[in-house]
């Protein structure tokens, strides 16, 4: 339980990374929270609509670069 805790609360959002390359914005987040796993997706592709606060969506264009801020859930 402490890990989820953690995990809300710490940070959770990253609108710094709009406009970063997919896989160095993942790789960020996972560095600034050890506690999340972001996953990558390209815009348009469907995605589990589930909250959790150990996930984080980077919604990336066809090029690779982040188009929204990444967030927990």
């Amino acid at each position: 339980m402490f890990i989820y805790a953690c995990v809300c609360k710490c940070k959770n959002s990253w609108p710094e990374l709009v406009g970063f390359e997919g896989q160095i914005a993942a790789a960020r987040i996972e560095s600034e929270n050890p506690n999340v796993n972001a996953i990558v997706v390209e815009n348009g592709f469907q995605v589990i609509t589930d909250y959790r606060c150990n996930r984080v969506w980077v919604w990336v264009n066809k090029a690779g670069k982040v188009t929204e801020t990444p967030i927990i859930g």
